[in-house]
C-alpha cells in the first residue's frame, strides 16, 4: 500500500468512529499530528484506533488511567489538545 493510501486510510478511520465526540476527538488529533509523525508514532496512533471510542475519550480527559503501552509523549498531546479550538493549548 502506498505511503499516502496509508495515510488516507488512517484518516478516515480517525475521523469515522462511532460518536460524533469520539470523531472529533481522535479526527482532530490525527488533522492536527498525523502528517508530521514518525513512524514509531504512528504505530502508537495505529494501536489507539484499535481501542474502543469509551477508552480513548477517558484517557484524554484523564478520566481513567491509560494502559502503560500508550503512555509518553503522544498520549500528552492528545491530552493537551483543546478539541473546541482544535489546537494544543
Amino acid at each position: 500500500m502506498s505511503a499516502d493510501l496509508a495515510l488516507k486510510r488512517t484518516l478516515w478511520r480517525a475521523h469515522h468512529r462511532g460518536t460524533k465526540e469520539a470523531d472529533m476527538l481522535v479526527g482532530g488529533f490525527a488533522d492536527r499530528y498525523l502528517p508530521t509523525m514518525t513512524a514509531e508514532e504512528r504505530a502508537w496512533f495505529d494501536a489507539l484506533l484499535e481501542e474502543q471510542d469509551v477508552d480513548i475519550m477517558a484517557w484524554a480527559f484523564a478520566k481513567a488511567p491509560a494502559p502503560p503501552a500508550f503512555h509518553g509523549p503522544m498520549l500528552d498531546r492528545l491530552m493537551a489538545l483543546d478539541y473546541i479550538r482544535l489546537v494544543p493549548r
